[in-house]
């Protein structure tokens, strides 16, 4: 099977180990096909230099986000110093991009991204558009489509009305209430401020509950979020409105 990746975590290698693939006796085979990315965060990009044994790697993300890969954390140089690095520009409710295995041919899927509320890293030396977006993948053989959009600062109607014309939509959970980053002493800002809308306390679990697409989870979970306690009163609140908590090797098919 043939992967394309949205975000690169640390440790996306072990992410890579629970993939079913196939065979191959390539020496240091790396399973990519792509990687999309929705922002320059650390967390959601040293994988990329992980991947650097593969020798190629595609990478598609907004302009501000490869200039500050480039400039800022230095991602790229020291990527590049190892593979062969190539990269799609996406525009912010541009055309979407079609998503092409490393030689060149079709996957039949498609992504364009689309902005939403947030900052840019604290280590970023510029605040350009497009430094935080959401992602919608499309699948051209099925009519499928999947909603991404780990970091999100507020549901507003734009942000609700992308999610709401997915099949799967996976939003932002990173935190229950907006305090709780300063409660378990994690810093002094909120998760609002730190670009996380919350999902509990007037946050955004009423309006993701009650959008029209068929699956709706909450990912990007914090390991502070009392949701990943299964008998929390958190988990039964979500539960209760319909919505999903995400989990490890979670599938969907659209």
């Amino acid at each position: 099977m043939r992967w394309f990746l949205l975000d690169a975590s640390p440790d996306v290698r072990d992410q890579i180990a629970t993939l079913p693939t196939a065979r191959t006796t390539e020496t240091r085979h790396v399973p990519i096909e792509g990687i999309v990315l929705t922002d320059a965060e650390l967390d959601h990009t040293l994988g990329i230099e992980l991947l650097r044994e593969g020798r190629a790697l595609h990478l598609y993300a907004t302009a501000s986000v490869f200039g500050t890969l480039e400039r800022d954390s230095r991602v790229l140089p020291v990527t590049r110093a190892f593979a062969c690095v190539d990269v799609t520009v996406l525009e912010p409710d541009g055309v979407p991009a079609p998503l092409r295995y490393r030689d060149g041919a079709p996957s039949g899927l498609s992504v364009q991204a689309f902005d939403v509320a947030g900052d840019p890293p604290r280590f970023a030396s510029l605040n350009e558009p497009g430094h935080t977006v959401g992602l919608v993948v499309h699948d051209g053989a099925t009519g499928g489509t999947c909603a991404f959009v780990p970091g999100c600062a507020d549901l507003d109607d734009a942000v609700a009305a992308r999610l709401s014309g997915a099949d799967v939509a996976l939003f932002d959970g990173t935190f229950f209430t907006d305090d709780e980053p300063q409660r378990f002493g994690l810093g002094d800002r909120t998760a609002t401020q730190m670009g996380h809308a919350p999902i509990g306390g007037g946050g955004t679990l009423t309006r993701f509950a009650g959008l029209a697409c068929r699956h709706k989870v909450y990912t990007h979970i914090n390991n502070t979020n009392l949701v990943l306690l299964e008998d929390s009163l958190e988990r039964r609140a979500v539960e209760r409105a319909g919505v999903v908590v995400g989990r490890d090797g979670m599938t969907f098919q659209i």
